[in-house]
């Protein structure tokens, strides 16, 4: 019986001390569930960086200003969670317009201001799109062509792997006091960033339309049926005579006459009911 009484009580004692350990853990849960969260939302904006370049089709040119997607990205991946998707919208530092689950345990915001995300490119984190491109080798498979040279008159103006890079600089947490100050004491001087990359192969050849890529490729070069337009109205002229009667003079359908220098028999069709 008295060595039971010694031990009453232990197994308080060990809780107590193992909670010692523990309860700060549970605190910060929360604060790293958050890390966590904006940590995701700059992997995706990385990627809407990214993607936006594969979407351009008019080469460097036609790529948005770093300033713009700098705007959008802020609006749409780090403002309030229904938040419109509008052009020129932009986010300003007051609480309407921030992620209310981004909060410190004192209230204040982790992402103090929309400055404090940036756009960037490339390895070396350049502030335009010329820094995105690593060096690649798509102009290779046509140097034995190089009296054709045909990148240039396929206009491919940004070969190479694209990367794209979005940071944010998170606020340091505020010292709580009393006997949460050591909890959070490291996380008051720690100065954190969160930086994601996404890298994409760009073909910058993407055109808009049929019409863009039939500019693109009839040139008499790399297209040497262009030099037999000038025979396509003789031609016509014979079939519509070989076809009379059943074709009236200059009303034989367009699908009998020849195509000789043409491109318009490459071009995907889309039926005028499928584009609604």
């Amino acid at each position: 019986m008295r060595r039971l009484a010694v031990q009453r009580g232990q197994a308080l004692a060990e809780f107590v001390v193992v909670a010692l350990a523990l309860v700060p853990l549970f605190l910060l849960m929360p604060v790293l569930g958050k890390y966590q969260d904006i940590a995701h939302a700059t992997e995706m904006a990385s990627r809407y960086v990214a993607f936006e370049a594969i979407n351009n089709n008019g080469g460097m040119s036609s790529f948005k200003a770093p300033a713009r997607l700098e705007d959008e990205v802020r609006r749409r991946f780090y403002s309030n969670s229904d938040a419109p998707i509008k052009s020129g919208d932009t986010a300003g530092d007051f609480m309407a317009n921030q992620n209310l689950f981004w909060r410190d345990p004192q209230g204040g915001a982790l992402i103090r201001r929309f400055s404090d995300v940036t756009v960037s490119f490339g390895s070396v984190q350049g502030a335009d799109h010329a820094a995105a491109f690593s060096a690649a080798a798509d102009k290779q498979p046509f140097t034995t062509f190089g009296l054709l040279d045909v990148p240039k008159r396929l206009q491919l103006e940004a070969p190479g792997v694209y990367t794209a890079n979005v940071s944010v600089l998170l606020a340091n947490l505020s010292d709580l006091g009393g006997s949460y100050a050591s909890t959070y004491q490291q996380f008051s001087a720690i100065n954190l960033s969160v930086t994601r990359h996404t890298s994409v192969l760009v073909d910058s050849w993407t055109a808009a339309g049929p019409a863009q890529v039939s500019g693109r490729i009839d040139d008499k070069l790399l297209f040497p049926g262009h030099m037999l337009r000038p025979f396509k109205a003789p031609l016509a002229v014979a079939v519509n005579l070989v076809e009379m009667p059943a074709c009236l003079p200059g009303t034989c359908p367009k699908s009998k006459l020849p195509q000789i220098g043409e491109l318009t028999f490459w071009e995907d069709v889309v039926p005028g009911d499928r584009l609604q």
